[in-house]
């Protein structure tokens, strides 16, 4: 990151990040520790469970497990904020649906704080965006890239 702000943001931010998956896996461990083994049947929970116990492993809803492959990364400032933006919304997106299955307060609330936070790191990045953009040389931004096209910016 090219640029001292937003490079600020993105420690924030990504520090935040990694306590959102301890908060989660904090919520799954409370959920899942006091399971009885007829609980762990009935509920689908089984294959994890032989894998894993009631341990905190990463992975999604659908089975698949968190993977670098999941972090997007061009090395364009422009374009990785806006996968940054992205990202926000699906983790957004993540936890409306959590509280639309969800009842117990327990797990909502917490879940409501990070979904908000969500929001908040949207916010930065469209902040981060707009800094970037500032910065950009006009004749860099989209349009043409000198490195790519020498008569950038003399037609």
């Amino acid at each position: 990151m090219p640029y001292g702000e937003i490079k600020g943001l993105l420690t924030d931010i990504g520090t935040e990040e990694l306590a959102h998956f301890e908060m989660i896996s904090a919520i799954l461990y409370q959920l899942t520790r006091d399971l009885t083994i007829d609980e762990i049947k009935e509920s689908g929970f089984d294959t994890y469970f032989v894998d894993h116990t009631t341990g905190i492993y990463p992975i999604a809803a659908s089975g698949a497990p968190l993977t670098a492959a999941y972090f997007q990364s061009k090395g364009d400032v422009i374009t990785d904020i806006h996968e940054d933006m992205a990202a926000e919304q699906k983790a957004r997106t993540t936890y409306d649906n959590i509280l639309r299955l969800a009842d117990d307060p327990d797990v909502r609330d917490p879940i409501k704080f990070l979904r908000a936070r969500e929001i908040v790191h949207f916010q930065r990045f469209g902040e981060a965006l707009r800094i970037a953009q500032d910065n950009l040389n006009s004749k860099n931004f989209y349009a043409c890239n000198p490195a790519f096209d020498r008569n950038c910016g003399k037609r």
